[in-house]
């Protein structure tokens, strides 16, 4: 081993050391971190023990031939749950809050909410609409009582304050009690549900709850949790778009756990809300104030289940118990409206907005779905019944815009294809071993008749954003959801003009066990319009316009495989604007008289020959450039001979 790897492998060594010295923890973060390991192992403690004389008491309860009298069971019952063992047995009784858009049942065991129905909407086999139900969902807040037993709101039994009650103005209130045994000392859940909304509001109030449990309880842990039904026909399709999303009290940004694979994730900052989201529709929690901090679970489920996801949050939030101030929550049970979630910031605070909308995703160019292409959707919505006319009508609106774009891009083409007698006299002239000096001929022949090869692409780039913008907004507008046109059942999903049961290796796999006609619709448009215009350009590029229309030609095969699956509306729309700019291109064509567009290309070249025109810096560089790009081309010949 020589010096330099003997210092070499030191300065290595040093360096290791040295990073250990200077992130080795101070002596106040090894005490916080051993307190906070004590306090996680007494917790685990509590739990074992009020775990162990939860379990002694529900045997007692179940089993009365035991001999226990009332005294001893009751001794049980408050060695289990303390100060809430009146809350520890009961009968579960379901209460229903009930607008026109919503039906909320609440459940007497654990306070919560045991199903959500969406009274305007169906499941795709015309079944009614629960995002969730009975044991799918759990809400559960965790208690210490002051004898250090662990109580779980989940396994307590409310009783409601009175009979639901309806204002004045048709929201819905009723109020959920946790009683104790300590005279005027319990948790009131209170529900209220507005007159036609889909936001239900969700209070705890404690009243002298420090009583029976520690009165320096400031926080408390809270778990929520739900699975994610199948609503749609088509499940690869809704699992792509079904993700736990969550937004930071700071930030204005929505993330979201990985929807592709099972994900979990730790949140310390302050937390504004957590939605489960599918693809049309969400439970979002939101907290008035803030959630301290969560811990997140996003897993799959297996898919003849009847479910996509599993989602949990385990989350500390704020909990008063000696003053009594409650802590308030709202749950949006409802629809993956663009308007409706974005209804609900206003009248807000700039800094209080809740930025719900954000759970749609609307792609890279969203801002044009937000500004243009919502907007007139929702024009043509307004008077318009018929979603398939709609879409004709934006494909038609996007054209119209776009057209002066087309026209450029057709004309840049046409040009290029005029010059072919040029261009062959060119390629004749300079041999193919020297393409460099081919290249630079072709330059100063297209700059000569003021044409530039890129003047086509650029139209088609431009046209790119509203494209795309598209492809983020028909896949997630809900407006289209089983809404039929033609042979298309609903424009939300696929449209299978051919479908089979039976499992075909391959087949199966790449077609999901269908084909969508309008899918197949869009391909052969795509394929025939590239077979044009690779056809008008074919003159004009020899061997590479050749490679350039093969790839064209593959093209529309691909998407096939990749939008078979997609919504229907979405092909439906691509197949309509590949067949209008199709139409567009022979019109185009009809009206153009190349032989006049030669004429008047050779006679700006003339002009240009006697009067030069004094060239742009731009041009001056890009020539450079070119005339330098050509020397190294030259210079590699050599080398090679």
């Amino acid at each position: 081993m020589d010096n330099n790897t003997t210092i070499g492998f030191l300065l290595i060594a040093l360096i290791i050391i040295g990073f250990a010295l200077i992130n080795k923890p101070s002596e106040e973060e090894i005490a916080r971190q051993r307190h906070y390991n004590d306090s996680i192992a007494l917790v685990q403690q509590q739990r074992m023990a009020a775990e162990a004389a939860r379990q002694e008491a529900n045997a007692a309860l179940q089993a009365p031939a035991q001999g226990l009298d009332s005294a001893s069971l009751q001794a049980k019952l408050a060695d289990a749950f303390g100060a809430f063992s009146p809350a520890a047995t009961g009968t579960d009784t379901c209460y229903v809050l009930e607008n026109e858009v919503l039906r909320v049942a609440l459940s007497a065991q654990g306070g919560r909410i045991y199903s959500a129905e969406l009274k305007n909407f169906r499941t795709h086999d015309s079944l009614p609409l629960f995002l969730f139900e009975g044991k799918e969902s759990m809400m559960n807040f965790t208690l210490i009582t002051s004898n250090n037993r662990i109580v779980n709101t989940k396994d307590m039994f409310f009783t409601p304050v009175s009979a639901p009650q309806t204002d004045a103005d048709g929201n819905q209130t009723l109020a959920l009690r946790l009683g104790t045994s300590v005279p005027d000392a319990y948790i009131d859940f209170v529900y209220t549900l507005p007159k036609d909304d889909y936001m239900l509001h969700f209070d705890i109030v404690p009243v002298n709850i420090s009583r029976v449990i520690p009165a320096g309880t400031n926080s408390l842990e809270m778990q929520w949790a739900s699975k994610l039904r199948q609503q749609e026909k088509g499940r690869k399709f809704e699992e792509r778009y079904a993700a736990l999303n969550y937004r930071f009290a700071s930030e204005k940004d929505v993330e979201m756990l990985n929807a592709a694979k099972n994900d979990s994730r730790r949140l310390n900052n302050r937390i504004k809300w957590i939605a489960f989201k599918d693809q049309f529709f969400s439970s979002i929690l939101i907290a008035d104030d803030e959630i301290v901090s969560a811990n997140l679970t996003s897993s799959i489920e297996p898919e003849h289940s009847g479910y996509l996801k599993d989602y949990s949050a385990n989350m500390i939030i704020p909990f008063d118990a000696l003053d009594g101030t409650p802590t308030g929550f709202r749950f949006f049970l409802g629809p993956n409206h663009h308007q409706t979630l974005a209804s609900y910031d206003k009248g807000i605070d700039k800094e209080d907005k809740l930025y719900l909308r954000k759970i749609i995703p609307l792609g890279w160019f969203g801002f044009v779905n937000r500004y243009f292409i919502i907007p007139m959707f929702n024009f043509f919505r307004s008077f318009i019944g018929n979603m398939g006319l709609i879409i004709l009508l934006m494909t038609l609106v996007v054209k119209i815009i776009i057209f002066p774009m087309t026209y450029k891009s057709y004309m840049s083409s046409a040009k290029m294809r005029v010059l072919k007698p040029e261009i062959d006299e060119i390629n004749a002239r300079i041999p193919a071993d020297k393409p460099a000096e081919r290249q630079q001929a072709m330059m100063k022949l297209y700059n000569k008749v003021g044409v530039s090869p890129m003047s086509g692409c650029l139209p088609l780039l431009l046209q790119m954003p509203i494209l795309i913008a598209m492809f983020g907004f028909f896949p997630t507008a809900i407006e289209l959801r089983q809404e039929s046109f033609l042979w298309a059942k609903d424009l939300s999903t696929y449209d299978a003009i051919i479908s089979w049961k039976a499992h075909i290796p391959l087949i199966s796999s790449i077609f999901d066990n269908h084909i969508s006609l309008f899918c197949v619709l869009m391909t052969v448009t795509t394929f025939l319009s590239n077979k044009l215009n690779t056809a008008t350009q074919a003159a004009a590029g020899g061997d590479q316009m050749k490679m350039m229309q093969w790839m064209m030609n593959l093209m529309p095969i691909m998407f096939f495989f990749i939008f078979n699956n997609y919504a229907s509306g979405l092909t439906y729309y691509y197949f309509l604007s590949t067949l209008i700019s199709t139409i567009q291109m022979y019109a185009i064509r009809a009206t153009v008289d190349e032989e006049k567009l030669l004429a008047q290309l050779r006679a700006k070249g003339n002009a240009r020959d006697k009067n030069p025109k004094k060239k742009s810096t731009f041009m001056e560089r890009l020539e450079k450039a070119q005339r330098e790009q050509l020397k190294a081309m030259q210079q590699q010949q050599k080398n090679r001979r």
